[in-house]
């Protein structure tokens, strides 16, 4: 396969403020959020090193010193350079590209990615087919079930030339929308003024128009992961590829029910049933008689007896009570108790939170 010479670069969108994932960004920004035991950001960099991406630039701006310090830890490791963008003021998809014009200009062409996108990552197989074309852009499009809730994207099916994208078309135009994963020329850099502009709308219209963007139809799953619902939707995905993939790295085991993660420093007690779509992090208690099915534990959290958590995510820190019922959707941030008996349903709880009542319908509590 024809791989990327030395020195290809990407950029991953990383400015934003992951307001949809809250509270599990109060804390950290979401690129650092853990999907599948792994920081989002970091599913990322290593597809990307992978087909020999040299450079990472992170286009960042909220909590960028957090950013910084830890990835500063795995670029020696992945053998790639980490250089950083700072934004002042939110610019939108295609501004940070225009910011980031001096880390990006060069002869080859580069991945642009959105933070919270979880796929298979077939990067090398997207450089050949931009090669291939020859123009200024490639598109990563996947296919969806209700094309009338989104933008789509409609192309060639035989040569993947895009010709226009209809937003929440009433009639039926297509099924595959933007994924969020682009190869672009530095040509494109030259129709990005440096202000808050979206590439969606303010940059992709006009190279179409000139029949230099064409689609990459993505194989297998993909999903942005930004917000819980489809957070815990990737997940489920995500866990399904590793069974095809990578079944050795799934838990096995008596109270195993289906594919679950669980970090080799965890420990789960006596008489627990655990999963399907279950992903417990490091240092993670389980104690005995516990129930998970479809739910994220991140690490250092303790479940105590008799607990019963679904459809939930719960943050690093967290002590969650015997005979405790979550559901619906429920997300909690660090560092939150939930005392015993208590029923959770749709609760958003900031960190640093002690829960004493059940919250039995949607409610933020802060």
């Amino acid at each position: 396969m024809d791989l990327p010479g030395n020195g290809m670069k990407a950029l991953i969108l990383a400015g934003g403020y992951g307001t949809r994932l809250r509270p599990l960004t109060l804390t950290q920004p979401k690129p650092l959020v853990e999907f599948a035991n792994k920081q989002m950001i970091l599913h990322q960099v290593e597809a990307l090193a992978a087909v020999g991406v040299t450079t990472v630039v992170l286009a960042v701006s909220y909590r960028a010193e957090q950013l910084e310090q830890e990835m500063g830890c795995h670029a020696e490791r992945l053998g790639v350079k980490i250089e950083f963008s700072q934004e002042e003021e939110p610019l939108g998809t295609a501004g940070p590209l225009a910011l980031a014009r001096a880390h990006l200009d060069g002869t080859e062409p580069f991945f642009v990615l959105n933070s919270d996108v979880i796929c298979d990552f077939p990067f090398a197989a997207m450089i050949d087919f931009h090669k291939a074309h020859g123009a200024e852009a490639t598109i990563a499009v996947t296919e969806v079930s209700e094309p009338s809730k989104y933008g789509v994207v409609v192309f060639e099916e035989s040569s993947g030339q895009i010709s226009e994208f209809v937003e929440k078309p009433q009639e039926y135009v297509g099924n595959k929308i933007n994924a969020g994963l682009y190869i672009l020329s530095p040509a494109v850099l030259d129709r990005i003024p440096l202000r808050p502009t979206s590439i969606e709308k303010e940059v992709f219209p006009f190279v179409a128009a000139d029949g230099k963007l064409f689609a990459f139809v993505l194989p297998g799953f993909w999903m942005d992961v930004g917000q819980p619902v489809d957070f815990l939707k990737g997940q489920t995905l995500y866990l399904q590829h590793m069974r095809r993939t990578a079944p050795e790295r799934l838990a096995s085991g008596a109270h195993i029910r289906g594919n679950v993660i669980v970090d080799p420093t965890a420990t789960i007690g006596a008489d627990c049933v655990i999963g399907p779509d279950v992903v417990i992090g490091a240092a993670v208690r389980i104690e005995s008689g516990v129930r998970l099915r479809g739910c994220t534990i991140l690490a250092e959290t303790r479940v105590q007896p008799n607990a019963f958590v679904t459809q939930s995510i719960i943050g690093r820190k967290c002590n969650i009570g015997s005979w405790v019922r979550m559901e619906g959707s429920s997300v909690l941030g660090d560092d939150v108790v939930v005392k015993e008996e208590l029923y959770l349903n749709d609760a958003q709880v900031l960190p640093n939170k002690t829960i004493s009542t059940s919250v039995p319908q949607r409610a933020v509590i802060m």
